[in-house]
């Protein structure tokens, strides 16, 4: 969740709002696939106090998803679920991903921010150090001679 309080009658894709007849008519499969489903983990709605099945959109998208596996590309149902799980498994390392990318980008600016405090910080009346080049050349140095008087 983005740490906003969502309004409790707004509809999402996750909304539990399908019975298990109307989830099988809109997936296009028979109750009792819906329920085997169930039973293997392929596709897990939520329950109501009575214990009875709700369906939300993304789970039909899913029973559809496992339907295509399945009859498409031939895929078992001990396939699928090994499928599910691992692209719930990148979704959730993307979230993760997401996340730590976006705390590496906050402490950046918190680094760049105090870096800029320290700057303002200085002294204006000291004068910045340069460091001279040293160099391996020689220099002789030899004193005039001196002229005789007249």
């Amino acid at each position: 969740m983005d740490g906003r309080r969502r309004n409790p009658y707004q509809l999402t894709d996750e909304s539990p709002v399908y019975v298990i007849s109307i989830a099988a008519q809109l997936s296009g499969l028979h109750p009792q696939t819906l329920r085997q489903y169930d039973r293997l983990g392929l596709v897990s709605p939520d329950r109501t106090a009575g214990r009875g099945r709700r369906y939300s959109a993304r789970d039909i998208e899913l029973l559809r998803t496992v339907q295509q596996l399945s009859q498409d590309e031939g895929i078992n149902l001990a396939g699928i679920k090994r499928i599910i799980e691992l692209e719930n498994q990148v979704a959730a390392l993307q979230q993760r991903v997401a996340e730590l990318s976006a705390a590496v980008d906050g402490a950046a600016v918190a680094m760049q921010q105090r870096e800029a405090q320290v700057h303002a910080s200085y002294r204006r009346d000291l004068v910045p150090y340069q460091d001279v080049q040293q160099t391996s050349a020689l220099v002789v140095w030899r004193p005039k001679p001196k002229r005789p008087t007249e």
